[in-house]
């Protein structure tokens, strides 16, 4: 079964059917439309019509689906959310492991940023950077 990132990989041209699945300005997720103008070179971004005649403009790209794709998207949707909460729960209730180290000498210290863990040398690497360009 493909993820919603292959159904969501291919752009939109001019004239596309498309479904939203996620809510914007008057319209709910699931409401069906045609790609009236597509926009962006590295933000993808499209004008869509609806059966109602109105067109929103700059929905974003991770907004649409193909109207084909849709049904589609929906259960992988729902399966990659069921997968990433038996992993932050796994993650939860896992015992923490011991790095048999001294924490300060950088074996289990650091920070992580946005879902990513900075090991305490680099942050260390970087302090000292900065002191030596500084002054």
């Amino acid at each position: 079964m493909p993820s919603t990132a292959e159904l969501q990989a291919a752009t939109f041209k001019r004239g596309a059917k498309v479904r939203l699945v996620d809510d914007i300005s008057g319209y709910p997720a699931g409401s069906q439309g045609k790609v009236a103008v597509a926009n962006g070179m590295t933000w993808k971004r499209y004008w869509v019509r609806f059966p109602d005649g109105n067109a929103i403009g700059h929905v974003d790209h991770t907004s649409l689906v193909s109207a084909t794709d849709y049904d589609v998207f929906v259960v992988a949707r729902e399966r990659e959310a069921e997968e990433a909460f038996k992993v932050a729960e796994a993650a939860a209730n896992a015992p923490a492991e011991s790095t048999g180290g001294d924490p300060t000498a950088g074996g289990g210290a650091g920070r992580e940023v946005n879902g990513v863990f900075i090991a305490q040398t680099w942050l260390d690497k970087s302090a000292a950077a900065r002191a030596r360009i500084l002054g």
